[in-house]
This record gives C-alpha cells, structure tokens and sequence, in this order.
C-alpha cells in the first residue's frame, strides 16, 4: 500500500511539476521575492540573471521534470503533516555546468523537510546542465526553479 501511495504521489508531482513549468512564466514579477544581488563581493565572479542563451538541463525541459519526478521523495514528516506547497529554489548554473549556491529562495510555511528535498534533488542534477551563454561564451547564470509538493 505504500508503494501504492508513493506512485500516486509521484504520479502527482509529475503532473504538477508539468503544470508548473507551463504556468511559471505567466508568474507576475511581484509574485516573487527580489533575488539578492548577482555579486556578493568583487572578487567572485558575477552571475547573470538573465542570458542570450539560458542554461538548459540536459534533454530539455521535459528531461527535468522527468529527473525530478524520479529522484523525488516525499518527505514521510510532510505526508504525515499533510504539508504541500511550491519551493523555489534558486541556484547559479556556472560557466562549466556545474551548479553552486543552492538555496530555497521561497518555500512553504512549516516545509523545512520539503525544502531540504528540493535542494536534495537540485543537487542531483549537478553536472547535468548546458551552461548558459552571452555573446557566444560560456556565463553563471542565475536560475529558479520552482518544485511543487502535492498530496493527493
């Protein structure tokens, strides 16, 4: 029965995720909170947050959703809960593909344990990234992705 549930939960979030990154670009600018500042310090190099050509999870958009989806687990404490909701997670995909400064940029009321299995999964897919460019060279670039939890 648990197998049960978790393939219905899956096959929720599957969907879900779907219908997310469908609507998220219709997402009002003010709906989200403003990202910190693309250069700490000038020492480190600067992160773009939008780029001629963005990074791109390898096989696309529908790649991703489908490496989520996979390697995702609902938290038990958040089933138990009965907690749901979107995490955004933010992150630089850097010049390389490699992924740094992983963080929850908005998350759910009383959802540490979805927030730390976002940032689980996100950092499954280091590695997995096409880096983003700017006048034909590689750039970090800041990316958000955003992970919805929903029980069914």
């Amino acid at each position: 029965q648990l197998e049960l549930q978790t393939m219905k939960t899956l096959q929720i979030l599957f969907f879900t995720l779907a219908t997310t990154f469908s609507s998220y670009a219709q997402v009002q600018k003010d709906d989200l909170p403003v990202p910190p500042p693309a250069v700490e310090n000038e020492e480190q190099e600067k992160a773009l947050t939008v780029a001629e050509q963005m990074p791109e999870f390898e096989g696309g958009q529908q790649a991703l959703m489908s490496f989520i989806s996979k390697n995702m687990i609902y938290p038990q404490s958040a089933i138990d809960d009965e907690i749901e909701g979107r995490v955004f997670v933010n992150f630089v995909v850097t010049s390389d593909g490699s992924l740094k400064d992983i963080a929850v940029l908005r998350g759910v009321q009383g959802g540490e344990a979805l927030h730390k299995e976002a940032i689980r999964v996100v950092k499954l897919t280091d590695g997995k990234w096409k880096p983003g460019s700017q006048k034909g060279k590689p750039v970090n670039v800041k990316f958000t992705l955003p992970i919805t939890f929903k029980l069914q």
